[in-house]
């Protein structure tokens, strides 16, 4: 029975499931479909508030739209060569025709070679990044497109995280709306960094390769496109062989991609590239004047200036110079710049060798001369340049000293340090001292010291192709680690000073040294243009201006005798000496300028007044302050800057009119647009009679004064010497009508520099360095006679005067030997004196 009610259960089962089971389906199926719905709407809802979150605070497009990035500023010499660049990213903006065609195909191969096909977020790659990320298990790959990598670079920051992913590709397909795709894969070009500073392909381009972008070749393009991803890993410099490899993998997908053939893929794959940057800087030769220049635009671009030029776009100073592109065109003629350098050092370090050897910059252990040399590596090829290098003395003996350099051995003979005696300043390397002949007295074994390379001369040469026993290379093929180096000793100077050329006519400075070496890690304290010193007997051609304006000719007599000038304020007595000690007696008024004679200045000043020297010092403007007009300001007792001593003696070749230096020419801005230019200023600060008749005495100074060392110069030429008291500062200026030149020597400390180290000992022979090498870029003109000037020979010379004047009626200063100054004693003693 029990069986019966189990076949009929089950038969009764049987046949309700037919009937049933399409129920079931329907209402499972019914069920799916509600919850897909659902779960759409829900994620529609979700997937808009989550846009409307995203595209809440958006950055705008102003940015991206009006792309103005920071661009290198090009400083530009007179001739349009380059003198250096300042900037904070090193960038050129370009546009495409400016490229090489293959440089946007070799990036997008790697970066994004369906960039011309998706609308701003490529889905696709980001999948296949995603599948490559999970088979590697770490992030290998990028599914960012170009205008993804702009819009994080320009509108966004740098945060990794899911709501700037999605700000990201929002913004990234807006973009695509606004601006080409030329014009976002210019601007990816130009933004991108590339290594080694270079912002950009054209940077890239200099850098790498020393030439610009439309230049490259297909490997040369290869390489920099293949940067990106690893700019310090992949920089050819650092790693040639991993920017090989990478430069290799971008030419593949050029090929695969159909953007290269066969046949380039096989030229540019075994293409061998030479790196090598392009010149950005002149060299160590331009650093001051760069230097003056960038402080220039700096004080310049204020707020208002740059509204006054219509260039008013929110940054000012330090941020136009440094971001804008500027292109300045300046005054600067490289080849004088380049020899008023050369002339400089060399005049420097001769003063430092007069001065004595003040010894060895370093001492190290024999045991430790190896690792020296790997924390101070020598350069043999700079060495041949004539570039100083560290030794360091192994042994010594009288006739000299044997030394290491790096690899190499070398011969220091004490022929070469006869001058590297003891200071003293109280002797003076070219008179007094008695030179070195034994090695021994100047070098210890561990010395490290400067040396030079001394390949013999021709006499020398003959005779150690005869007899060589030291091995010593005798011609620069011979610099090889075989052979011994020849070597001198060498010694950086102390002492400093300043050099600046100017052409009158202008006031254009064509040259300017403002120390013995500038660095931007060291010393960038211009001399030229800040330090305020005496000029001794520089000044005194101001007096003797005012007083040719105050009724003396160019025939007067002075009297150089002793003189005794009493404070009876303090109750102090002053006694001026000539530098020497000795008097001569009655003097021309043109001779006693020419020999810097004090005491006939000191006459011809009280004679027509210390108030009126000094108006003429105004008027001149050769100073920016002035003292109490005491008569030891008549000798150079007031601060002058070099430039402004230059300026103002241009004024005498220039028949009275003076110059305002002039370094900025023009400004470009970055499209190409002048926004400021500078014409030549000149004001007549005295008459052209005054101007002319003092540039023919001054003429004197080197005919038959302090300065005859320059008469073998064989053009017109003036000049003017300059010391001040113990010699602690030296002064030459020379004059033409087409270049006016002034060089000052002295420690930047108030120090004295030894016996001898004038005007005449150690800055004239700089000027006449420079002048021997520069008057060949200058025709030999004469100084412009102006009109009521003639001539007349007085003792021999032929002096100039104004019509209406005679060395008769003009007045004389021999005042008697004892006169009365109420004026500080302190003031008194403050004189110069001048060989």
């Amino acid at each position: 029975m029990s069986s019966e009610i189990n076949l009929e259960m089950g038969n009764s089962d049987n046949k309700q499931n037919p009937e049933k089971a399409p129920e079931k389906k329907h209402t499972v199926l019914k069920f799916l479909f509600v919850f897909c719905v659902l779960g759409a709407l829900v994620a529609c809802v979700a997937g808009y508030g989550l846009y409307r979150w995203a595209v809440n605070d958006l950055p705008s497009f102003s940015k991206i739209a009006d792309y103005k990035p920071a661009q290198v500023t090009t400083v530009l010499a007179r001739d349009g060569s380059l003198i250096g660049q300042l900037y904070r990213e090193k960038r050129y903006v370009i546009g495409m025709s400016e490229m090489s065609p293959h440089l946007p195909h070799a990036f997008l191969a790697v970066e994004d070679s369906e960039f011309y096909d998706h609308p701003g977020v490529n889905i696709a790659a980001i999948f296949r990044a995603f599948i490559a990320n999970m088979k590697s298990g770490n992030i290998s790959q990028g599914g960012s497109t170009i205008t993804q990598q702009i819009v994080k670079r320009l509108m966004l920051t740098p945060e990794k995280s899911y709501e700037r992913k999605l700000k990201e590709a929002i913004l990234a397909y807006r973009l695509e709306k606004q601006l080409s795709k030329d014009d976002i894969l210019t601007i990816y070009l130009n933004q991108i960094f590339l290594g080694s500073n270079a912002y950009g392909v054209e940077a890239a381009a200099r850098t790498y390769f020393g030439k610009h972008a439309s230049e490259l070749s297909i490997a040369e393009c290869a390489m920099i496109a293949g940067l990106p991803q690893s700019p310090s890993t992949h920089n050819p410099y650092r790693h040639p062989e991993a920017a090989k490899k990478r430069q290799e993998h971008v030419l593949r997908r050029m090929r695969d991609l159909g953007w290269i053939t066969d046949e380039e893929f096989e030229q540019a794959f075994y293409e061998k590239l030479e790196f090598s940057s392009m010149p950005s800087f002149m060299g160590r030769e331009g650093g001051w004047y760069l230097e003056e220049v960038r402080r220039q635009l700096i004080d310049l671009f204020t707020e208002e200036f740059s509204a006054e030029l219509g260039f008013d776009i929110g940054v000012y100073g330090e941020d136009i110079v440094y971001e804008q592109g500027l292109t300045v065109h300046t005054s600067m003629e490289p080849v004088q710049q380049i020899l008023a350098d050369k002339a400089f050092r060399r005049g420097l370090e001769e003063a430092a060798k007069r001065q004595g050897y003040e010894g060895a910059i370093a001492q190290v252990s024999i045991n430790d001369v190896s690792a020296f040399f790997e924390e101070n590596p020598f350069d043999i090829d700079k060495f041949k340049q004539g570039e100083w290098q560290k030794a360091v003395v192994l042994e010594t003996e009288k006739a000299g000293a044997a030394v290491r350099l790096g690899e190499y051995e070398g011969f220091l003979s004490v022929n070469t340090m006869g001058w590297a005696r003891k200071p003293h300043k109280a002797y003076n390397g070219r008179f007094t001292a008695n030179a070195v002949k034994d090695a021994r007295e100047v070098l210890n074994k561990g010395d490290v010291v400067w040396v030079s390379l001394n390949l013999p001369v021709q006499k020398e040469l003959d005779k150690l192709k005869k007899n060589n026993p030291q091995n010593l290379a005798l011609e620069e093929a011979e610099l090889v680690a075989e052979k011994v180096l020849p070597v001198a000793l060498q010694q950086y100077p102390r002492v400093q000073g300043a050099m600046i050329a100017l052409e009158p006519r202008t006031g254009d400075v064509v040259a300017m040294v403002g120390g013995y070496e500038f660095s931007y890690d060291g010393d960038q304290f211009n001399r030229a243009t800040q330090a305020k010193r005496q000029p001794g007997s520089a000044f005194k051609p101001f007096v003797y201006s005012a007083a040719l304006d105050a009724g003396f000719t160019a025939g007067s007599m002075t009297l150089d005798a002793p003189i005794m000038i009493i404070d009876t304020f303090a109750n102090n007595v002053w006694r001026p000496q000539n530098f020497g000690g000795k008097f001569d007696g009655p003097l021309r008024f043109n001779r006693a300028l020419a020999r810097s004679r004090n005491l006939s200045t000191i006459r011809i000043a009280q004679e027509i007044g210390m108030d009126t020297v000094l108006e003429r010092a105004r008027q001149m403007k050769l100073a920016r302050e002035y003292p109490l007009p005491t008569l030891a300001v008549s000798l150079g007792a007031i601060e002058v800057l070099p430039i402004d001593v230059v300026c103002s003696y241009s004024a005498f070749a220039n028949l009275g009119k003076r110059p305002n230096p002039r370094f900025i020419q023009k400004i470009v801005g970055p499209f190409g647009n002048t926004l400021y230019e500078t014409e030549p200023e000149l004001e007549e600060v005295i008459t052209p009679q005054n101007a002319y008749i003092m540039s023919q005495l001054l003429e004197g100074v080197i005919q038959y004064g302090t300065a005859t060392a320059l008469k073998e110069i064989d053009r017109p030429l003036a000049g003017k010497t300059g010391t001040t008291n113990n010699e602690v500062d030296a002064w030459f200026v020379g004059l033409t009508p087409e270049l006016v030149t002034a060089a000052y020597v002295g420690f930047d400390q108030i120090e004295p520099m030894g016996r001898g180290e004038t005007g005449t000992g150690a800055a004239l022979p700089i000027y006449k360095y420079f002048a021997e090498e520069v008057f060949q870029y200058y025709p030999p003109t004469d100084f412009e006679q102006p009109e009521n000037i003639y001539f007349r020979t007085v003792d021999g010379i032929s002096l100039p005067f104004v019509v209406g004047t005679t060395p008769e009626t003009g007045i004389n200063a021999v005042q008697p030997d004892n006169v009365t100054e109420s004026d500080s004693a302190e003031e008194l003693l403050m004189q110069g004196f001048d060989m």
